[in-house]
């Protein structure tokens, strides 16, 4: 078994759980087959292994540098990036028109998860540039998709998004660039840029930067923010790239992880570069005036499902490596053991070390098939023949995407932690990977938005959406799957049963914290909110799987069994406690004066 990934449990999510193959009667994907899928699965095991996993030790010890004119990365990087685009991988979900190929989102994100496994340093460079040209291929002018998207494709180009400022950080309402017109149709934009990933480096023609911005007269808050493209070096309408846009690199963030992505600090407009004599950097705008950020949720969204997605991928690595050294490392001897010369056995065998790895499993696949589960919620979305299918997905998207983002960012990081626990002393060494895995993951509860605001975003707006519809409509779902369950019988429907009752607390439980009448205090304790119904939609997806894990006589089968059983026996009730809190309206932390800490 590989060490990156597990290539059993991607085609049982994929073909025996997901279905993908039901995906090609859909006209996008006719041209598809099962072989294909399994092809680029085999391809991007093959990239992987052999091009980004070999470098990702390096990778952190040998952070970008900057000199003061430009970003010095080991060559490694780039060499591996020319392979992963000459594969076709950057347009794997893009249209076959602009060279894409076409692949189901499922697929593609469980392409995405061996990258993320290997190396998500490296890999952090195309998952920008692809989320950066699919919102400009949904919401650009077509010149702009001719002269930008293309290139991005082919690997020529690579993107990022800027959203944050130093002085705004995530309140997106305070940001203060600004956009001017000009006479020929662009803007020149002046500001600051902070946390930019990829901001900055020498790979490739060209970066692509999306940046929220205010024109003049802009309304104040969020409803004034325009969303503008404006390249680090400018484009000839020929696609000829030429000098240098006025966007400098004021400098490099150090991180705890994700070392190999170069993180900045961005200027634009300070006048180092001039184009055509003028001050300020050359944008171009994107859709309309003031629809800025609902167009860039578009990209956050997409980055936020794909977060969750490396979160459970750097999970999943550190648990098959902590799995892979707890089969080899041979420390004590069985509980009532009375010969002290015996030989030691594998520390697989002490019940402490199954504990802590039955946990990993159930939080790393679990964590896995979420964020599946929501990218086929985006196929049915976007390719469903029946509009009501397409707007039940939609809906089910919409309230999950949070908890697809927060949930495997919370508990895969616990299971890097466990990895660790497991190697005992050589798991915080340096020489041991798993102390990197950690680092590299504990950034996923901060990326695009920290717990607390997709707290406020599942309580705050996902779970009220037209009265409560959709959230409703998830709980429905999850009653079916316990009454399929209950017609098995069994230890299944028992557990099951439990994860119905939680579903229906947790539906309770929402409507009392409304009921407060006080959005304050029932958005109080919303981060706790995110935690209790992100368990109570794992466990529904370990019922899931373990209705389909069905071979009595095939082990990895019963390993999902086995991790459904102890997820709904043993990682369920932490719901309960959390659910009490809700209830009651807790609110010590409102009620707690600044002036006492």
């Amino acid at each position: 078994m590989s060490s990156v990934m597990s290539r059993r449990d991607l085609d049982f999510l994929l073909h025996e759980w997901l279905g993908v193959e039901s995906l090609l009667t859909r006209d996008r994907f006719a041209e598809h087959s099962r072989e294909t899928f399994d092809a680029v699965l085999d391809l991007a095991e093959t990239v992987a292994t052999r091009h980004f996993a070999t470098h990702n030790k390096r990778n952190d010890a040998e952070e970008p540098t900057f000199d003061g004119e430009r970003v010095h990365l080991h060559p490694e990087v780039e060499e591996a990036l020319a392979v992963y685009a000459a594969s076709g991988f950057t347009g794997a979900t893009f249209d076959e028109e602009l060279g894409g190929m076409q692949l189901p989102q499922v697929v593609a994100s469980a392409v995405a998860a061996w990258f993320q496994a290997a190396n998500c340093g490296t890999a952090g460079y195309p998952f920008l540039t692809q989320a950066n040209a699919n919102l400009l291929a949904t919401h650009g002018a077509p010149e702009l998709v001719d002269r930008f998207v293309r290139p991005m494709l082919e690997g020529r180009f690579f993107g990022t998004m800027c959203l944050s400022e130093p002085q705004a950080g995530s309140s997106l309402a305070d940001v203060t660039t600004t956009a001017t017109p000009q006479a020929d149709g662009t803007f020149r934009l002046r500001g600051n840029k902070m946390w930019i990933s990829g901001g900055d480096h020498e790979m490739g023609e060209n970066i692509v930067h999306l940046v929220l911005a205010r024109t003049a007269g802009a309304p104040a808050g969020t409803k004034g923010i325009s969303l503008f493209l404006v390249p680090k070096r400018l484009v000839g309408e020929d696609g000829s790239v030429g000098e240098r846009n006025d966007v400098v690199l004021a400098g490099l963030n150090h991180k705890m992880g994700w070392r190999g992505t170069t993180n900045t600090l961005l200027n634009f407009g300070e006048g180092v570069h001039r184009p055509g004599g003028e001050p300020g950097a050359v944008g171009y705008l994107v859709g309309e005036q003031h629809r800025g950020l609902a167009l860039m949720f578009h990209m956050m969204n997409e980055a936020r499902v794909g977060v969750g997605l490396g979160a459970a991928a750097l999970g999943y690595t550190g648990y098959l490596k902590a799995l892979a050294y707890a089969r080899e490392r041979a420390q004590g001897r069985p509980v009532g053991a009375k010969d002290p010369s015996a030989s030691p056995v594998p520390i697989i065998e002490h019940a402490d070390v199954r504990r802590m790895l039955l946990t990993m499993k159930s939080y790393v696949e679990g964590g896995l098939a979420l964020v599946l589960y929501a990218a086929r919620l985006v196929d049915e979305e976007q390719t469903a023949t029946d509009p009501a299918t397409a707007a039940e997905a939609h809906a089910l998207l919409e309230v999950l995407t949070p908890i697809a983002k927060s949930w495997p960012s919370q508990w895969c990081l616990a299971a890097n932690d466990l990895a660790i626990q497991v190697h005992g002393g050589y798991g915080y060494t340096r020489e041991y990977d798993v102390e990197q895995h950690y680092r590299d993951n504990r950034l996923n509860p901060i990326h695009e938005g920290t717990h607390g605001i997709q707290g406020l975003d599942l309580l705050g707006r996902k779970v009220v959406i037209d009265g409560g519809e959709a959230f409703r409509g998830l709980v429905a779902r999850i009653h079916a799957t316990v009454d399929e369950a209950t017609g098995r019988g069994g230890a299944l429907a028992e557990d099951a049963a439990a994860v119905g009752r939680a579903a229906d607390r947790l539906l309770a439980v929402t409507q009392v914290v409304w009921s407060a009448g006080d959005p304050t205090v029932s958005t109080a304790n919303s981060s706790a909110y995110l935690e209790a119904a992100g368990h109570v939609v794992v466990a529904w997806l370990w019922v899931q799987q373990a209705l389909v894990a069905t071979d009595p006589d095939d082990a990895f089968h019963a390993g999902k069994r086995q991790a459904a059983r102890w997820f709904v026996r043993c990682e369920l009730p932490r719901v309960e406690p959390l659910l009490d809190l809700l209830e009651r309206l807790e609110r010590t932390h409102l009620d707690t004066d600044p002036a006492w800490f």
